[in-house]
């Protein structure tokens, strides 16, 4: 998705008119990026907003940040446990 040069914005929509446009209001948060605050009787019930495209994935988030100190898959506890004494 490109960034558009203009700034996000939040539109209010009846929740008998989202159904009615859903496909059309959900392109618009899609390409444009805009949120959608969806209203029922007049009150806010829900929050439609895009994706965001620059969000880090989770694998490797700490890559470099950890360090490992024997081993982690073979581990004594006998040492730990009394119940085992």
């Amino acid at each position: 998705m490109a960034k558009s040069a203009r700034p996000a914005q939040k539109q209010t929509v009846g929740v008998a008119d989202f159904k009615a446009r859903c496909l059309e209001l959900l392109e618009g948060v899609g390409t444009r990026g805009d949120a959608l605050i969806i209203t029922k009787r007049g009150k806010p019930i829900a929050t439609v907003s895009p994706i965001r495209s620059d969000a880090r994935p989770l694998k490797g988030l700490f890559a470099g940040q950890i360090t490992i100190v024997g081993d982690i898959v073979n581990v004594d506890w006998t040492d730990e446990w009394d119940a085992t004494r």
